[in-house]
C-alpha cells in the first residue's frame, strides 16, 4: 500500500528545497495558530523559537519532530511524551566553524580597532597578534568542534581537542573534560562548543577563566549559560583576557550590559548557523527524512524518543 505523509514547515522558505511528491502533503504551521490538522507526520518547528514552543504539539499526533538546530537543551522537558525528536546535525557545523574563524581572526588582528580607525580616517600601523603558531584548545569535540579544527589547521595552529571523555582517534589524543585545569594555562585561544547540560552549565566559571593565560582569547559558540556571565565580565573588564561571543546569558543581551562596551570583547547575536548555507542543507536533511519515511525506514539524527 502506498504511504501518504504530511509535513509541516514553519514558513515557505524550505519548500523550494523539497521534491514534489504525490504522496507528500506540505503544510505551513508557525506554531502561533492552531495546527492545520490533528496528525502531521513530520513537524518542523520554527528556527530559534526555543524549546517551549514544542508544548504546542500536545494536541497533535506526530511521527517525527525535526528540529532546525543542533542543540536540544530544554527539549525533553517541553516535548510531549512519546515523541521522536531529531536534531539538525550536519546543517550548521560549517557555518558555525566559519564564524569561529572570523571571530578569532577579527580578535587576533584587532579588527574592532581598525574599523574604528577607518571611521575616523586614522592611519595606525600597529602590529597585531597572529593566528599562526597559536595554541588552540577546542572544548567540545562533536561535529562543530571537528569542523572548527579542520579550518584551524591550515592556519598553522596547534590544536588540542577536549571531549566529555578521553579517547584516541586517527589524529591522536582527545582529552577528557577533567583535564581542563591542566590544559587551559597552555593555550592562547579556547573555543567552547559543548552542548548545554547540567554538567556544562557554568563550565566557563571563575576558575576556568583564571586558568587561562594573560591575553588569551575565549570563544563561546555553545550556549550562553555554559559561561558564568558575571565571571566573564570580571575577567574581560580587567583586560586580562579577551572574548568572542556568539551566545550570551541572558539572550538577547540587554542594551546596557557591560559586555557590549568592554574592550577586547566581540559579540555576535547567536548567528553561528545563520548563513546562506543553512536552508539548502536543512532542506536536504528534511528531504532525506521524507524519503526515509516513505520507504518505511527509521529517521536519522534522532536524539530523543525512537
Amino acid at each position: 500500500m502506498t504511504r501518504k505523509i504530511s509535513v509541516s514547515l514553519p514558513d515557505a522558505a524550505l519548500r523550494e528545497y523539497l521534491n514534489p511528491h504525490a504522496d507528500v502533503t506540505v503544510l505551513e504551521w508557525d506554531f502561533a495558530g492552531e495546527p492545520p490538522q490533528p496528525r502531521i507526520d513530520i513537524v518542523v518547528p520554527p528556527y530559534m523559537g526555543g524549546a517551549q514552543v514544542l508544548r504546542r504539539l500536545e494536541g497533535v499526533e506526530t511521527a517525527l519532530v525535526q528540529s532546525q538546530s543542533i542543540g536540544y537543551d530544554g527539549v525533553a522537558e517541553a516535548l510531549p511524551a512519546g515523541r521522536v525528536f531529531a536534531n539538525a546535525a550536519g546543517v550548521h557545523e560549517t557555518s558555525t566553524a566559519e564564524l569561529v574563524l572570523a571571530m578569532v581572526l577579527a580578535s587576533q588582528r584587532e579588527f574592532p580597532r581598525l574599523l574604528r580607525n577607518q571611521q575616523e580616517g586614522f592611519w595606525e600601523t600597529k602590529p597585531t597578534a597572529s593566528l599562526a603558531d597559536r595554541r588552540v584548545l577546542i572544548v567540545g569535540y562533536g561535529g562543530v568542534g571537528k569542523a572548527i579544527e579542520q579550518r584551524l589547521i591550515p592556519f598553522e595552529t596547534s590544536v588540542t581537542r577536549v571531549a566529555s571523555r578521553a579517547r584516541t582517534d586517527e589524529s591522536g589524543a582527545v582529552h577528557g573534560i577533567g583535564e581542563l585545569p591542566a590544559l587551559l594555562p597552555e593555550h592562547d585561544i579556547v573555543v567552547v562548543g559543548v552542548p548545554l547540560s547540567d554538567a556544562t552549565r557554568h563550565l566557563v566559571d571563575d576558575a576556568f577563566l583564571s586558568a587561562m593565560p594573560d591575553g588569551a582569547l575565549l570563544v563561546n559558540v555553545a550556549r550562553g549559560p555554559v559561561a558564568d556571565t558575571d565571571a566573564l565580565v570580571r575577567h574581560t573588564s580587567s583586560g586580562r583576557i579577551r572574548a568572542a561571543l556568539d551566545v550570551t546569558d541572558p539572550e538577547p543581551l540587554p542594551r546596557d550590559h557591560p559586555l557590549w562596551s568592554t574592550p577586547g570583547v566581540i559579540i555576535t547575536p547567536h548567528v553561528g548557523g545563520a548563513s546562506s548555507a543553512m536552508r539548502p542543507r536543512m532542506g536536504r536533511l528534511l528531504q532525506r527524512q521524507i524519503d526515509l519515511m516513505l520507504a518505511g525506514q527509521p529517521p536519522v539524527n534522532v536524539v530523543l524518543g525512537g
